[in-house]
């Protein structure tokens, strides 16, 4: 162990377990989450499901403790952009007839779960290979508003725009299509 490393003592032993279950507990959330905004067929109950994946992806981010973005993945994506995506669900007023017959869809689902059993295998292969290191707490300076604001508008300034204007022109297009909606019927 390096110099910076610290040693767990037995006193500490039931943080860090406490630690690793919440890590589990939020993992699972949002891995079932995510498999639930996949398999959902109607739009509002993928849409829940994202919400909780985007939860438990916050309570990651609090263990990891990046408290600035845990503070952004709540109040912007899991508050802001959610808020947005239910407001334009709800405007749309999709019915159950609405939506589109799938057929063959159990099929598509296990061709995909088929398809992911190497790229999980790759995943688990590279992770049993990472060497057995202590991790090093960085500075205080880390992660600050200060430091990614610089970061975000010097150099990220162009995506910054271009996905403002993305939801900019789906919000416009969905409003459109509320519109053609309602004079046809």
């Amino acid at each position: 162990m390096g110099p910076s490393a610290k040693k767990i003592t037995k006193r500490e032993a039931p943080e860090t377990m406490t630690s690793l279950w919440l890590f589990y507990g939020l993992a699972l959330l949002s891995v079932l989450g995510a498999v639930g905004l996949v398999l959902f067929k109607h739009p509002m109950n993928g849409a829940m499901s994202f919400v909780v994946t985007l939860i438990a992806l916050a309570g990651l981010y609090a263990l990891l403790s990046a408290r600035l973005i845990f503070a952004i993945q709540l109040i912007v994506y899991a508050g802001a952009i959610m808020s947005l995506i239910l407001f334009i669900i709800m405007f749309l007023n999709i019915q159950e007839e609405d939506l589109p017959v799938e057929n063959g869809r159990l099929l598509l689902f296990v061709g995909g779960g088929l398809l992911l059993v190497p790229i999980i295998n790759l995943l688990f292969t590279a992770v049993r290979g990472l060497p057995a290191t202590s991790a090093t707490i960085l500075g205080n300076g880390f992660g600050s508003v200060h430091d990614l604001g610089v970061v975000l508008f010097r150099d990220w300034l162009l995506p910054f725009e271009i996905v403002s204007i993305l939801l900019l022109v789906a919000l416009v297009g969905s409003v459109v299509l509320a519109q053609q909606r309602r004079r046809t019927s």
